[in-house]
């Protein structure tokens, strides 16, 4: 594999609604659920750029995360606590660059702190002539046997349309809240 292909994590705490309120009401809003995700996936494959787009800061600048490699022994700190997964990757990528892709989602999908959880799977940079199509990465990745018995969704995405991104996080919050309802449908 080559030298150059560096892993990187970004942790992020995610607010959202998980109903709409109506446009007459006169009680406050109620509060919004937080749910603890962490951001995964190949230097380079776009998680910071997504990220910030999706929060409207600023993405002009953006420097990849550094030393991805070094820290990578941390990675399970940031797992502590999670309920979901975002796993992004360069749908643009070489086949090398998704070959590693494809490796470190099988291992995340299978760490104990993660196994359990939720995996939105971002197929990112679709707008790029070169990108390989959401089908095309889904069985690439072999995401049916690999993923069988997880909860998961595999979503393309581009900094370019976040209203399918935000579409994207959206059910990935609907599988977030069907956790939730699980324990009291026993």
């Amino acid at each position: 594999m080559s030298e150059h292909i560096q892993l990187s994590i970004a942790l992020c705490r995610i607010g959202f609604y998980t109903c709409l309120q109506k446009l007459c009401c006169k009680a406050p809003p109620s509060p919004r659920p937080e749910y603890d995700v962490v951001c995964i996936g190949l230097s380079g494959a776009g998680k910071t750029s997504l990220l910030s787009r999706l929060c409207n800061e600023i993405s002009d600048g953006t420097v990849p995360t550094a030393g991805a490699e070094t820290i990578k022994k941390y990675w399970s700190r940031y797992y502590q606590g999670s309920q979901g997964v975002v796993f992004v990757l360069n749908s643009a990528a070489s086949d090398e660059e998704m070959e590693v892709s494809r490796f470190e989602l099988l291992s995340a999908m299978q760490h104990p702190q993660l196994c359990t959880l939720p995996f939105l799977i971002l197929a990112n940079n679709q707008d790029s002539p070169a990108a390989r199509s959401v089908s095309e990465i889904q069985k690439y990745l072999e995401l049916q046997p690999l993923a069988r018995g997880k909860r998961w969704i595999l979503a393309g995405s581009t900094t370019n349309n976040m209203e399918a991104v935000k579409e994207s996080f959206s059910q990935l919050i609907r599988l977030l809240e069907e956790k939730e309802v699980l324990p009291s449908r026993i």
